[in-house]
């Protein structure tokens, strides 16, 4: 009793004392910028106070520190360049009130600091009875979130006591940090929601510590903590977590709509902003009824989780005039959701609760589903669906605990095989990343930028590359004249020639506007010569506008220089001298396999002048493959990707396949080009590499999209898209053409669930396929664009399919598909395909008949 009469004396004093230093303090309310000595201001014009007065670890304990770099995607420098270390267990005490609910924001910025490394710290976080964090990395997971800093947000029960205790405890031999802490009073938010799959069963949420895990503003855009109604939550984009291509329509309240809240209370519900935008399926009844509107949010295995849906209708104000189902992970939550019924009229906002218990999957991990169907059953006047908001809450376990595992295992458990980006702590950081990742391209563009102008005005001190060190192997016919002081010499290896300027100026006749053969978002790509004009080569220069650079520059070289293959584009050599980025190819004579399965006017399709492509001549007729061709330049297509996976030293993701792509030589075998995008896996055992996304709009794979876990099966699923591009003789995105065919991925998938893939067929080759090897074909290709990586085939299996469907569409009177499959000689295969590539009575001509159906300047 005595003890508890010092505490509660010691936090009407302390109380005192804070409340006048800290004016975000709204009785409770405490916002730190721990390791600062004074008070600071952040970006958004918020007051953060030093740590030290709510600190009871002694100071041999504890220690502050301040950040060595500046990541250029902080939102502020406080609280985030201050830390403070903890070198065992240590604990915050802060005097709240017994009978509120708080948030608790955690602020960590995984940087080097001085005598700290923040690579090496574990540990866990408790706030009064609950653990928040364990075995927890800041570092690891940063890095599988590529994001800067790191924000973990709970919210704690009302506890009884007017202390609550924070509590950093690092792993033995180790040490925890915080870079800042909130602690903010809010209302009480929760009260009973129903468990989804059990008619009778309520969870009492009110009664259950949470961890924020999506605040999502759906069709709406980001809204700043500052802007939401004293209780600082931060909304994000919903799109990143849309499955597949339904992504509906975005629509916004008109002016002269009335958007109020029902009450008082219910102004803590979501800012206004929330409710003025929405996501619905879109004016099309028929296409409504065939799709759900979805997300799918990656979330911690074996808890459950409260989905918060917020709703407003601005658009209709009867009742029965839009009616849909609520699915939360294929299960029934609503089956007649009325938001006008609900809600009691027209432009009022609302929320409905639920909640579910998510199962480990095969690798431990959880998925949220959630999807919207109109109910056609009930007869509204309209099939349609809508939501405003999301939120989905963690609730803590009956041991109090509310932690997930790392994104990776920590390396202390001797395992690197972790779960990965999906089996996040958090997942508020995938849009969070998103965002960021924009900010800091913008950051690089802007230093980059500065560099140039730097570099311009003492363009005689040296390049702008990084320094590696050595010298290039200049090669015998190279006339490179200081090969000595080349700094990215280390790259080639001796396997890539040193050109100079004048080389390369020499071949393309100073760079004559004539030579050019291609443009994309490296730069100009010419046709020119080397040696004496005895090589044709494709010289590709790097624009000071382009939107690559660099990186896509030293890593084409990287790879390019270690990779020898038949069916991968050769890189002869590089050129950096006067500040020019420069990369020396093999000359591809007949271009790219799209501009010769549909046309390659830029009109027709917006994307192809962002990327960069290698082709002949422009001015060359170009030349319609019928059926066999374009299996063999699949296969070999397939061959080279196949290469790079398991055939290379370190397993290598091309990650930008497409037909642009796959370049064809004058024997028109195909070739795999356009390597700066590529990612290597350090071992044949790493199942992906996490990273910022990056691709092609049309051929970019959703799970990659989604869990930024790029895989060997993204290249599958990018060339499941090209194998359709060739069956159908269409572009993977065209926006000329209705919603439900904009995408050819989606499109092709749904006329083969539909039996009707035989009216999508490019009609120049449709009366030439072999029924048995166009079955075989788009059940290939369906496969390769699962949604699911793990229901996609391998590049050897799509290699294998390919290789029976030639064999199927030149012996159609052969033995049937089981005894072809079980007898397929691959040997036999091989010199099949040889001989079709190099048979010099197969080569095509413009003026040949035999292979006509040529292509003008217009297309077709």
């Amino acid at each position: 009793m005595k003890w508890e009469i010092k505490i509660f004396l010691w936090a009407i004093i302390f109380s005192c004392k804070t409340i006048t230093a800290n004016s975000q303090t709204n009785g409770d309310s405490f916002v730190l910028a721990c390791g600062a000595t004074s008070d600071a201001i952040d970006s958004d014009s918020r007051k953060w106070i030093p740590d030290t007065n709510f600190l009871t670890t002694n100071n041999n304990n504890s220690s502050s520190a301040t950040a060595k770099s500046q990541d250029p995607s902080l939102p502020s420098t406080v609280p985030y360049m201050k830390s403070r270390f903890f070198k065992s267990k240590s604990t915050y005490k802060f005097p709240i009130s017994p009978t509120s609910r708080h948030w608790i924001r955690l602020h960590f910025y995984p940087s080097s600091y001085d005598k700290f490394d923040s690579s090496t710290s574990f540990f866990s976080v408790t706030a009064a009875s609950f653990t928040l964090l364990s075995n927890f990395s800041a570092s690891i997971t940063a890095q599988a979130l590529t994001q800067a800093y790191i924000v973990r947000e709970f919210t704690m029960i009302r506890l009884g006591s007017g202390v609550l205790d924070l509590t950093f405890t690092p792993l033995r031999n180790t040490f925890a940090f915080i870079n800042g802490i909130e602690i903010i009073s809010m209302p009480e938010i929760f009260q009973p929601a129903p468990m989804v799959g059990f008619s009778d069963q309520n969870i009492a949420a009110e009664d259950y510590a949470m961890q924020m895990m999506f605040r999502l503003n759906v069709g709406g855009q980001f809204i700043a903590a500052s802007n939401d109604s004293g209780l600082s939550r931060t909304w994000y984009d919903d799109s990143p977590y849309i499955y597949g291509a339904g992504f509906g329509i975005t629509t916004q309240a008109d002016s002269n709509v009335a958007i109020a809240y029902p009450s008082q209370k219910s102004r803590s519900f979501a800012p206004l902003d929330v409710y003025r935008t929405a996501r619905s399926m879109g004016p099309n009844a028929t296409l409504n009824q065939n799709y759900n509107l979805t997300w799918i949010l990656d979330v911690d295995a074996n808890f459950t989780y409260l989905v918060r849906l917020h709703l407003c209708d601005y658009r209709f104000d009867k009742v029965n005039q839009m009616v849909f189902r609520v699915f939360i992970n294929n299960q029934t939550a609503d089956s007649d959701a009325d938001v006008v019924a609900w809600a009691g009229g027209k432009g009022v906002p609302m929320y409905k609760d639920y909640a579910t218990y998510v199962n480990g999957g095969k690798n431990g991990d959880g998925q949220l589903w959630l999807a919207l169907h109109p109910n056609v059953e009930v007869k509204p006047q309209f099939y349609d669906s809508i939501l405003n908001g999301l939120e989905v809450y963690k609730l803590n376990d009956t041991a109090g605990n509310l932690a997930g595992p790392n994104p990776l295992q920590s390396p202390r458990k001797g395992s690197q095989k972790g779960r990965g980006f999906q089996s996040r702590s958090t997942k508020t950081g995938l849009i969070v990343g998103s965002v960021l990742g924009i900010v800091a391209c913008l950051g690089l563009i802007l230093g980059l930028i500065a560099c140039l102008k730097q570099r311009n005005a003492r363009a005689n001190e040296g390049s702008w590359l990084p320094i590696y060190g050595g010298s290039w192997s200049s090669g015998k016919n190279s006339k490179c004249k200081s090969s000595g002081s080349s700094q990215i010499s280390s790259l080639g290896k001796g396997l890539c020639r040193h050109f100079s300027l004048s080389d390369i100026k020499a071949g393309t006749n100073d760079f004559n506007e004539e030579c050019v053969v291609g443009v994309g978002g490296f730069g100009k790509v010419y046709r020119g010569s080397i040696d004496g004009n005895a090589t044709e080569v494709a010289i590709k220069r790097a624009s000071p506008s382009s939107q690559q650079g660099m990186h896509e520059f030293l890593n084409e070289i990287e790879l390019l220089s270690k990779l020898r293959h038949r069916h991968l584009v050769s890189l002869i050599g590089a050129c950096e001298e006067n500040n020019e980025m420069i990369l020396v190819y093999d000359y591809m004579a007949n271009g790219t396999l799209r501009e010769h399965i549909y046309n390659n006017n830029s009109s027709s399709n917006e994307q192809s002048a962002k990327h960069p492509i290698i082709h002949r001549d422009v001015k060359s007729t170009n030349i319609l493959l019928d059926d066999k061709w374009r299996l063999g330049i699949c296969i070999g297509a397939a061959r080279g990707i196949h290469y790079l996976h398991t055939g290379a030293k370190n397993p290598i993701i091309h990650r930008d396949v497409k037909s642009t792509n796959i370049l064809l030589d004058d024997k028109w075998v195909a070739k795999v080009s356009d390597f700066g995008l590529s990612k290597s896996r350090h071992t044949h055992d790493q199942t992906h590499v996490s990273t910022v996304v990056k691709g092609s709009f049309g051929y970019l794979d959703p799970e990659y999209y989604r869990r930024q876990q790029l895989t060997d099966k993204s290249d599958v699923y990018s060339f499941g898209v090209v194998l359709f591009e060739v069956l159908c003789g269409r572009p993977a995105i065209n926006l000329s053409l209705p919603k439900e065919q904009l995408s050819l991925a989606d499109w092709a998938v749904l006329n083969h669930e539909q039996g009707t893939i035989d009216e999508i067929i490019d009609p120049n080759i449709k009366a030439e396929i072999n029924q048995e090897c166009l079955k075989h074909y788009t059940e290939t290709a369906v496969k390769c664009l699962s949604d699911d990586s793990i229901d996609r085939p391998s590049m050897a299996e799509v290699l294998r399919n390919l290789e029976l469907c030639l064999q199927l569409q030149t012996s159609p009177d052969g033995p049937n598909v089981a005894e072809r499959e079980k007898a397929l000689d691959r040997n036999a295969m091989q010199a099949l395909l040889l001989a079709i590539e190099e048979d010099e009575s197969m080569q095509y001509s413009a003026n040949d008949a035999a292979f006509s159906n040529t292509l003008d300047q217009e297309g077709r």
